[in-house]
């Protein structure tokens, strides 16, 4: 099951001088997610993953938390497909780009997604960097739910690239004994993966990027972890949760660098 499928969302404005947002019918510059009754602390989890992942690399659009009354927190993200003035960038998610819908975002693999950047982007080794590096990062996180609607290309003039990273969830942590670590398999497989699969057959073989390369994305995401702990701790999800997140990132780490 998807979880961003079944999360409740609003489309928003901000009103800068009440300092609120204002759901919506249309012409919403904010998604809002406010908490979930069947996934606890879905926008603490989200806030947390997110900010993870710009602290990589990975381009993330503004992003927060907001308290309510009832002292609950909403997620909220600021919409990427809108430019100056409200208008629209052209963004298709690899769904739509490789041909499927909503019904069959899992029937395909990642290595299918590194095929529509070939295909799509204008600079197709800029972008396979970027998506090795996210792919990692999704499975360092337990974002075992990155399906073909979670990937998309944004056209920003006169260049086709990656759009900044979105629905990036611990979601390994909130499925109640989830049995796999990617949505969509690689190298066959959709758990059990090894750092062979990720970097001498996704990295090298099938992305063709330089070992110089694969091994700096490597570096830089075990310099980054060490400090994830921290930054876990010092979030806003409960103890239990924060213990659950660290015990996800401490065992794929192992699997990665021992």
């Amino acid at each position: 099951m998807s979880i961003q499928g079944v999360q409740p969302k609003l489309s928003a404005r901000l009103d800068v001088r009440a300092g609120a947002f204002v759901p919506v019918d249309r012409g919403g510059r904010y998604i809002l997610k406010p908490p979930s009754p069947q996934y606890p602390h879905l926008p603490e989890n989200e806030h947390l993953t997110m900010g993870l992942a710009a602290g990589v690399g990975i381009e993330v659009p503004v992003h927060g938390l907001v308290a309510g009354r009832d002292g609950t927190w909403t997620y909220f993200v600021q919409r990427f497909d809108r430019a100056a003035r409200g208008r629209r960038l052209a963004v298709e998610d690899f769904a739509q780009l490789s041909g499927r819908n909503r019904d069959t975002k899992y029937d395909a693999s990642l290595e299918q997604v590194a095929a529509v950047i070939e295909r799509y982007a204008t600079f197709p080794a800029v972008e396979s960097r970027q998506f090795f590096r996210r792919v990692l990062f999704c499975f360092l996180t337990g974002g075992e739910d990155m399906h073909l609607k979670n990937w998309s290309l944004i056209t920003r003039p006169p260049r086709v690239q990656l759009a900044p990273a979105y629905d990036l969830v611990n979601s390994t942590i909130v499925l109640r004994n989830p049995r796999e670590e990617s949505a969509l398999p690689l190298n066959g497989r959709k758990r059990k993966l090894t750092r062979r699969d990720f970097t001498e057959y996704l990295g090298r073989e099938r992305l063709n990027l330089p070992a110089a390369v694969v091994d700096d994305e490597m570096q830089r995401l075990r310099a980054a972890s060490a400090g994830w702990p921290e930054a876990i701790a010092a979030g806003f999800l409960p103890p239990a949760a924060c213990e659950a997140y660290l015990r996800v990132v401490t065992e794929r780490s192992g699997r990665l660098w021992g």
